[in-house]
């Protein structure tokens, strides 16, 4: 598979997971949402980094994710921040018993959001 066709691919993932999150926010479902928002944005850093720098890293290393990101052009810098905060409800959305409050699943999803614009621009625009 090309780089392009992956980043596509990441994309669609990345569409496929927000509306998920989406969905799940709106049952009132506020970890499952939270959680399919992460995925979402990480599909959609994996998406900018695969068109920006033909790659992408696939890790648990938070930290190494938010770097690579931002490395991955003036898109990829802007969204540091937005997929560090995504990341911390990781592990509280999928690992812990603690509940997400709906403040913070909204917040993810409107993050999740906001990756996937910026991850479709970066996608589609030429080379």
């Amino acid at each position: 598979m090309t780089y392009l066709a992956e980043a596509r691919a990441h994309l669609d993932k990345a569409r496929e997971f927000l509306e998920a999150a989406r969905d799940e926010h709106d049952f009132k479902r506020h970890s499952a949402a939270a959680s399919s928002a992460v995925i979402s944005g990480i599909n959609s850093k994996d998406a900018i980094c695969l068109k920006a720098r033909r790659t992408t890293i696939k890790s648990d290393n938070h930290n190494q994710a938010v770097y690579e990101l931002r490395m991955s052009g003036s898109d990829g810098a802007s969204l540091a921040s937005t997929f560090r905060r995504l990341l911390v409800l990781k592990s509280k959305s999928q690992y812990q018993g603690t509940p997400i409050s709906a403040a913070s699943a909204r917040d993810a999803v409107a993050w999740a959001q906001r990756m996937y614009d910026v991850a479709a621009t970066v996608v589609t625009r030429p080379d």
